[in-house]
Formats: structure tokens, sequence, C-alpha cells
């Protein structure tokens, strides 16, 4: 163990583990049914894919699907090389833990502390890219099953059936995405480490409101949630 690593070092390095973790489990698992922008989202899902199997022409939501696909390459690919630059560090480590430790706002640390620093970051960005990559994959799966959809017209119960199992397909690939991009919101939070344990610990704090407030106090959420009133109220009319 580093010489250096103090309490305070292991307990915000806890509660970096312990937010990113729970509010993971929280918001993918946790909140069904629940008033926020991924709860709506599977419902504007469910509602879009009743939609698609009521048109003949469903090359607009092969488009949609696509340029969802193309983000997701986006991010795995930025990923890649921001591992291929933490990875490139470890070879000059010496001279990186020198310009770091040198800046006036950084904390002063051992080298081996920084390695640790580091390779956290390493294993952050390593998570999002296998969450990128699993979500691609799902993505393909989906457009299986939109190629695979009967043409229309489908009969109500089944285009319901079927709707609610493609959409749910198409959501666990959303869901993957969006763990992935979570990996660059704390990583930046892992980055507030190199100026000390408290900052460590406010960044990861300042994480979670952004992220919470996005999901549910945003004026997104808002307006999603508006639209998803209004298709589930038409929906039970029919």
């Amino acid at each position: 163990m580093p010489p250096d690593l103090a309490a305070l070092d292991l307990i915000a390095f806890l509660w970096f583990f312990t937010a990113w973790v729970g509010f993971t489990v929280i918001q993918d698992h946790l909140l069904s049914g629940h008033r926020v922008v991924n709860q709506h989202l599977k419902v504007i899902r469910r509602h879009w894919m009743e939609r698609m199997l009521e048109r003949d022409n469903r090359i607009m939501d092969s488009q949609l699907v696509g340029h969802t696909m193309q983000s997701c390459t986006f991010f795995a690919s930025t990923n890649m090389l921001i591992l291929a630059g933490l990875v490139g560090s470890f070879g000059a480590i010496e001279h990186a833990h020198e310009i770091i430790t040198n800046l006036s706002f950084t904390v002063k640390t051992s080298r081996q502390l920084f390695e640790i620093k580091i390779l956290l970051m390493v294993v952050v960005f390593t998570f999002g890219f296998f969450k990128f990559t699993w979500a691609l994959r799902q993505y393909n799966y989906c457009c299986a099953l939109i190629g695979s959809a009967p043409a229309a017209p489908v009969p109500a119960e089944e285009r319901r059936a079927m709707g609610e199992t493609i959409a749910e397909a198409l959501t666990l690939a959303v869901t993957a995405l969006n763990g992935g991009m979570r990996s660059y919101y704390f990583a930046l939070a892992v980055l507030a480490w190199m100026v000390g344990p408290l900052f460590f610990m406010l960044a990861t704090a300042i994480v979670l409101v952004v992220l919470t407030r996005r999901q549910a106090f945003s004026l997104t959420e808002k307006v999603i949630r508006v639209q998803t009133d209004r298709l589930e109220a038409k929906d039970s009319i029919k």
C-alpha cells in the first residue's frame, strides 16, 4: 500500500464506489413506475414500436435506430482513445507524476498512489467501453427484431404484445448505453482525486446531483412527461 494513502482517501473511494453502484442500481432497476426520464422513455418506446408495426414503410424507424447506433459507436471509439492515452501514460509515469504533483492546486502524492488514481480511471473507462460495445450488440439485436416484424396490418392484440417485446429489447440497449455514458461523468469525479480526497468526494456528490436533476427535475423531464401522459391517455381511450 502507498505510504501516503490516508483514511480520507479510502473513505472518498468508498463514497465514490457506493454512489456509482447505488445510482446505477436505483436508476436502472428500482425506479419502475416512477416519474423520471428513463421511465417515461420506456413508455415512449412502446408506443413507437406499436406505431412502427402499423406502418408499411419502416425506413424512418430504421434510420432512428441507426442514428442511436452511430452515437454508441462514437462513444465507444472515443472511449478507446481515452484508454489508449491513460495506458500510454504508464510508459511515462514519472514525467506525468511530476507534472501533476507540481501543479499548485493538486495534492502532493507518492508515485504509487498516483498510479492507483490513474488505474482507477482506466477501470472506469474500461467498464464504459464494455457497456458501449454491449449496447451496440443489443442494438443489432433490435434491428433483427424490427426486421422480423410482420407486415402491416397487424392485429391490435398481437401488435401490442410484439411492440412491448421490441420496446423492451430497445430499452435494454439504451440502458447499457446510459451506463457507458454515466462512466464519463464518474471518471470526471475520479479526476478530482488529483486535487485531493475532499474534492473527490465533492465531485462525486456533484455528479449525483447533476444526474438526478436531469432525470427527475429538469425541463426535459417535464416535456417528455407531458408527451407520455398524452400517449397513455390516447391509448386508454382506444
